[in-house]
């Protein structure tokens, strides 16, 4: 059974840094693309950042480009989001996901439906 558990959200101040991890079990993360998407109150869910499985190609919403890096390291089994400069707009629910579909080493998707696992979710505040 794939599990995806989350960990590294919290309350930070405007302009602050976090970093999200997702620890996978029970999967060789490897052969899968991942992602990290978000959710805030009264919203759908939208993606963040998307990954390959080697790592070798990403995606980025323009929201978030130049302030987060999304990076994975394989023979831990663990996916990073690192948040920097975060604005109050970053104030969500955050899920990791992954991608079991397609196996090209630079192949990622930034549809919701895609990912077949998801994390727990971890939540991100973002206030003065």
């Amino acid at each position: 059974q794939v599990q995806l558990v989350q960990s590294g959200g919290g309350l930070v101040e405007p302009g602050g840094s976090l970093r999200l991890s997702c620890t996978a079990s029970d999967v060789v993360l490897d052969n899968w693309s991942m992602a990290w998407f978000r959710q805030a109150p009264e919203k759908g869910r939208e993606i963040v950042a998307a990954i390959s499985r080697t790592g070798s190609a990403t995606y980025y919403a323009d929201s978030v480009k130049g302030r987060f890096a999304i990076s994975r390291d394989n023979d831990k089994s663990t996916l990073y989001l690192q948040m920097n400069s975060l604005k109050p707009e970053d104030t969500a629910v955050y899920y990791c996901a992954l991608d079991r579909t397609h196996y090209s080493p630079t192949y990622y998707s930034t549809a919701e439906q895609s990912y077949d696992y998801w994390g727990q979710g971890t939540q991100v505040t973002v206030s003065a």
